[in-house]
């Protein structure tokens, strides 16, 4: 494909099952753009074809800047006619290639942003089902550099209205309902594979090393992620909310992505071997019982002389 409408194709940046994303020069605009075009198989699928259109409405209604903008759509004007929409094009590339150089606060960071990110969609009413670091997008002309999501999932409801029977997600970040169930999940799948996504950044290995939607299936309900906090320098807490996020159990995780977000920020904003206010323990409590009733006799028998 050398070109669709005035758009000038260079390179392939990445491809799917259903489409391919190029990029491209807008010679009247003079600038690089990112172009989705539909895969030649599905482009008399009526069906698939809406679909495909409706993720760059919902890119446009939502029009966040946590979201990559369209510009764009249209038909290619070949034998092959299949539809494409315009994208901005983020020169940084993905989080993927960024794992293995990240310190500790930017990863910390970039857990947050994506949270953030993912409670956008959330708020428009859609749960992205496929969060992971090559879905995520980073504009380093900025700073500090800024987080973008970049595909809303839609492969999966693409496969849906192909007539396909496919299971969601990338298994080393899937939540497990999304296994057991071909819907019905919520957004505190997202905000598992959020927490997936963060760990894995700030590991550099991921929490699980489940590759197939199998090992996810078999994996025992009880599986906790290794702990990480103190080889990072970080308190406990952090393990504490990892290991909910990434429950087996949806309910034990934070009831949303902004929630997440904000109980991970703590370790970016507070003392760094505190963040945030934790709950005391029975014992500390008891002892700052104590310690207060005896200050009290004291300064009572100290006044009453």
């Amino acid at each position: 494909m050398r070109q669709v409408g005035r758009y000038r194709m260079r390179r392939v940046l990445g491809s799917g099952a259903f489409a391919t994303v190029w990029l491209a020069e807008d010679p009247a605009l003079e600038a690089h753009v990112a172009i989705k075009v539909l895969a030649e198989n599905w482009a008399n699928n009526a069906d698939v074809r809406e679909r495909f259109l409706a993720e760059a409405r919902l890119l446009r209604r939502v029009d966040d800047p946590r979201l990559v903008r369209v510009f764009d759509v249209g038909v290619s004007d070949d034998d092959e006619a299949r539809p494409y929409f315009v994208m901005e094009y983020i020169p940084g590339g993905t989080l993927d290639d960024r794992i293995s150089s990240l310190s500790t606060r930017e990863a910390l960071a970039y857990g947050v942003a994506a949270a953030e990110a993912v409670q956008v969609l959330h708020d428009a009413g859609v749960v992205h089902r496929d969060v992971k670091p090559s879905n995520l997008l980073i504009d380093d002309r900025s700073t500090p550099p800024r987080l973008l999501i970049s595909d809303l999932g839609s492969a999966k409801v693409l496969a849906e209205s192909s007539g396909f029977t496919v299971t969601t997600g990338t298994p080393i970040y899937m939540a497990p309902e999304q296994i057991h169930q071909t819907d019905g999940f919520d957004g505190r799948a997202d905000v598992y594979a959020v927490a997936a996504v963060t760990y894995h950044l700030l590991n550099g290995q991921p929490a699980f090393q489940d590759h197939t939607a199998a090992a996810v299936r078999d994996r025992r309900t009880d599986s906790r992620p290794p702990p990480l906090a103190a080889r990072l320098g970080q308190p406990a807490a952090l393990d504490r909310l990892l290991t909910r996020s990434l429950s087996w159990n949806p309910a034990k995780r934070p009831a949303t992505a902004a929630d997440f977000a904000r109980e991970l920020e703590r370790f970016l904003t507070g003392d760094p071997h505190r963040p945030g206010r934790e709950v005391p323990t029975v014992p500390t409590l008891v002892f700052c019982v104590v310690l207060a009733a005896v200050l009290f006799a004291v300064t009572y028998l100290w006044l009453s002389r």
